[in-house]
């Protein structure tokens, strides 16, 4: 809790400032106009019915509904999504809001966007592919490596109410941090659930594991062993693996043998085909430096 009310009065400073050359709207365009609960289910099958909802119930912009639905739609079609509940959280979650003015109007494509510092958005297929791949039930802790613009942790607030995520670049982690929080002030309680923090990300969080779900958004050319150890017995961390620009992204499952041996399982959730990320980068001291890969 102290860690969180620290955060918000950073927020507080930083507001309307320019961050890196980097300005990002502090004020939510959304303001929810019911009570948030994980019971409640938007329509699925008709895009005015589920426009219609959303407006009534969250007070979202009918321009981004219908471009998340028609990319939801898609994403069904190409077995981007399949669980019920992982349905729910992509419609339930205004990819809007977490994106650069200029990239509103185009977010829902298949592309990655820039957020600044270096760093993108990833693509809305790829982000519930990846969602997907972990199967997150509620309750469930999951560990998000690579905050990035907030988009996954926000998803995965959709899904439990237990998510703790990690970035590296210390302004960005400010800037998500305070957009998260006015989110919340407009309603959106369910981000209430996200605990941040700005640190290097391959060490994991370690006071807050073991977590059931480990999902990293950044590339990497091994598996990090301290991520694989907060990862419990059972749990499942999805990872780009490979070389920079052509990873691919790997479903581990931490598993106990016959003998009590703990052993890991990989299957690559797109079937060899390879994806690219942005570098898992690293810390030397308080500056980022080189990436972790070996």
């Amino acid at each position: 809790m102290q860690q969180r009310t620290m955060q918000r009065r950073t927020f507080l400073t930083l507001s309307g400032a320019v961050t890196a050359g980097v300005v990002l709207p502090f004020v939510a365009d959304a303001a929810v106009l019911k009570p948030y609960s994980f019971d409640v289910v938007p329509p699925m099958d008709n895009v005015n019915t589920f426009v219609r909802w959303m407006q009534d119930n969250r007070g979202e912009d009918p321009r981004y509904l219908r471009a998340r639905f028609e990319r939801f739609q898609n994403m069904v079609g190409n077995r981007d999504v399949w669980d019920a509940r992982d349905k729910r959280a992509f419609l339930m979650t205004p990819r809007e809001e977490f994106c650069l003015p200029e990239s509103r109007s185009i977010i829902y494509d298949v592309n990655y966007h820039d957020i600044g510092f270096g760093v993108t958005i990833t693509g809305p297929r790829v982000v519930a592919r990846m969602t997907s791949s972990i199967e997150v039930k509620m309750g469930e802790k999951v560990l998000e490596v690579g905050t990035g613009s907030g988009y996954q942790s926000a998803y995965l607030s959709n899904l439990t109410d237990k998510v703790w995520t990690i970035e590296i670049i210390k302004p960005l982690a400010e800037r998500t941090r305070g957009r998260y929080d006015t989110l919340i002030q407009n309603g959106y309680t369910e981000l209430q659930s996200i605990n941040t923090r700005q640190a290097d990300g391959y060490y994991g969080w370690e006071e807050a594991a073991p977590f059931d779900k480990i999902i990293v958004t950044c590339g990497i050319d091994h598996v990090p062993p301290p991520l694989l150890q907060q990862l419990k017995t059972g749990g499942i961390m999805v990872i780009p693996v490979g070389p920079p620009g052509a990873q691919h992204i790997l479903k581990v499952l931490k598993e106990e043998g016959a003998g009590g041996q703990i052993g890991v399982k990989r299957s690559d959730i797109y079937n060899g085909r390879p994806v690219p990320f942005v570098p898992f980068t690293k810390l030397e001291g308080e500056t980022v430096k080189g990436t972790h890969n070996k």
